[in-house]
């Protein structure tokens, strides 16, 4: 048995493991995700992606262990700000909070699907058309330019088409059923509008995948670094929106940050045949470009406006 088999073998009885652990154990019923048990939460995944790091060190070298710290540090730093959507996503629909932590967990099981195709998809056009990783390289850059000149860009969840596609092919209720996405009234099957969030959840997955897988195939092009990277990111993300649900418009040089980090990872993919950046040279970089977003955003806040009142007439 190789080494990397023996690695995927541990991988996914770590994730199937966790994830009915989550489901059938902590939370079996639906509650409002708290601060701390969010904080805990998110420090355990990073914790568990840390020492499946430390695994891969010991079964599969050095290098490929830097390549998934690097390649998890760019998934986590770009889910961070996927979640400005969600929140943007779960206040349009009036989503209650005790509600959010399922549709997270689903969405995310599906997360792992479409991960994987595009992955799949990604490796087998490299290793059949060299020539595509200008490509990837070009558009990373171009994404990363894009981001940080359009730095106040919003979606805006009425305009998304699988609203409308939904409501077209099945009947849809008007309230919310608690925490289920069907029922069956008068003998048929309706969805309620928890089923339309997860749909619109789903789909930004795939344009948030769009830019992510990209931004780590510029790290490695291993399958199983770049999925296992992904998977671990995306894992914690439910942890981490709760942890960060109430404090995230503090970090708002790390939109900058992430274009950045966009545009290094797309130079370094297409400058590959030329030059080998080392693994822990592009870790460095990428470490100090997120650092520094976080630290001016925490040492230099936005002020917010004050209105003053209008000077009050003196009589005359």
């Amino acid at each position: 048995m190789s080494h990397e088999l023996i690695m995927w073998i541990v991988f996914w009885v770590v994730v199937l493991g966790m994830l009915a652990l989550d489901l059938g154990v902590f939370n079996r019923r639906s509650h409002v995700v708290g601060f701390r048990e969010a904080i805990y939460w998110s420090g355990f995944w990073i914790l568990l992606a840390l020492l499946f790091c430390v695994a891969i060190y010991f079964e599969l070298g050095a290098r490929s262990s830097l390549e998934f710290l690097t390649a998890y540090l760019v998934e986590k730093s770009l889910s961070v700000d996927n979640l400005f959507v969600f929140m943007m996503i779960f206040s349009y629909f009036h989503v209650a909070r005790q509600f959010q932590h399922k549709v997270l967990f689903w969405g995310i099981l599906s997360a792992l699907v479409i991960r994987a195709v595009f992955i799949g998809a990604g490796v087998v056009l490299i290793s059949q058309f060299h020539w595509i990783i200008y490509v990837f390289g070009a558009f990373l850059i171009y994404t990363g330019v894009k981001m940080w000149r359009h730095s106040d860009m919003q979606m805006d969840p009425a305009r998304n088409p699988v609203i409308r596609l939904v409501r077209r092919l099945v009947p849809v209720t008007k309230t919310y059923w608690g925490s289920r996405f069907v029922i069956r009234r008068m003998g048929k099957l309706v969805v309620t509008p928890l089923f339309v969030v997860l749909m619109v959840i789903e789909t930004t997955d795939v344009v948030f995948a769009v830019d992510s897988i990209p931004a780590v195939l510029a790290i490695s092009l291993d399958p199983f670094i770049v999925y296992t990277s992904n998977v671990f990111a995306i894992l914690g993300l439910r942890a981490l929106y709760f942890a960060l649900a109430g404090v995230m418009e503090m970090f708002h040089y790390l939109h900058y940050g992430l274009s950045l980090i966009l545009v290094f990872v797309g130079g370094k993919m297409m400058l590959a045949d030329f030059y080998k950046l080392h693994p822990a040279l592009a870790l460095g970089v990428i470490a100090l470009i997120l650092t520094a977003s976080i630290l001016a955003s925490l040492l230099y806040p936005v002020k917010k406006e004050t209105t003053t009142p209008p000077a009050a007439a003196d009589g005359h």
